[in-house]
């Protein structure tokens, strides 16, 4: 038991040097834990989710030595904290957000998109946000 609590330190610490050397602010940092486990805390996480949250960290750059590129590029970081806020405003989850991407791209996931399929995502999420803002003003 000891190994395994161990080992779940170790993932742990490894989140927080990754968050730090990607310098995620902590809105983005939870969005990210969100989006992959469901969970804003490492701390409520098991191993497998710790595992998969390193794994986000490292698709997303840290961990690459110098002279590899990270999958996405740095330009598309903005379109994501602009993804995550309406999601955030609207009440919806980045299921919502991958479910918009599978239907309009054909992409299971919302990293997976380059910048014209993230701008289209943005402008489908703000359309619902004004369509929902309508249903509440006259509701």
């Amino acid at each position: 038991m000891a190994n395994q609590s161990d080992t779940r330190q170790k993932l742990i610490a490894k989140i927080h040097i990754g968050k730090a050397q990607l310098g995620m602010d902590e809105t983005t940092y939870r969005a990210m834990l969100m989006r992959v486990t469901s969970k804003q805390s490492c701390a409520k996480m098991n191993e497998a989710e710790l595992a998969r949250v390193a794994q986000e960290l490292a698709r997303l750059g840290f961990g690459h030595s110098i002279g590899q590129t990270p999958l996405r590029r740095v330009d598309a970081t903005p379109m994501m904290r602009k993804i995550a806020a309406l999601l955030n405003e609207t009440g919806k989850t980045w299921n919502y957000a991958h479910g918009i991407a599978k239907k309009m791209f054909g992409v299971e996931n919302v990293n997976r998109l380059d910048n014209d399929q993230l701008h289209r995502v943005v402008a489908a999420l703000q359309y619902h946000a004004q369509r929902q803002e309508k249903e509440t003003a006259n509701g």
